[in-house]
């Protein structure tokens, strides 16, 4: 993998690419032209070029990355070497764990009933209807 941090400019989602923030370039290039890749506070286009310094906001699932662009590269390698390429802000690590730790309390309290619904509580499920409907 070729990290070159002197290059004037890589495709944005060649960079995404390369720095494993998507799988493929197609998902990389959708995720741009559906808005949640940001560069510099503006919506980009994927053919947008990434220097060294620019300020990224990429929306990824349920998670959001606020990086900065360190280096350039236009060659996917493994994931220790893609991180070299981004710096992501406290801010951002605080708020994905702080997320991470909120959906995990959520499905803490969740138990999936253990088989299907037998005859008197289909009846009570019929019975009370639509509740989210009042």
């Amino acid at each position: 993998m070729t990290i070159d941090a002197t290059a004037a400019a890589v495709r944005l989602d060649l960079w995404l690419w390369a720095a494993r923030f998507f799988k493929t370039r197609a998902l990389a290039k959708h995720a741009i032209e559906t808005g949640r890749v940001e560069v510099d506070g503006q919506r980009a286009k994927p053919a947008r070029s990434v220097h060294v310094g620019d300020q990224l906001v990429v929306q990824r699932g349920e998670e959001r990355f606020e990086v900065e662009a360190i280096a350039l590269s236009d060659v996917r390698g493994p994931a220790s070497m893609a991180q070299t390429l981004y710096r992501e802000s406290e801010a951002s690590k605080l708020a994905r764990e702080q997320a991470r730790a909120l959906r995990a309390a959520e499905r803490a309290g969740f138990r999936p009933p253990e088989s299907k619904p037998d005859k008197r509580a289909r009846r009570l499920i019929r019975a009370l209807g639509d509740i989210d409907a009042l």
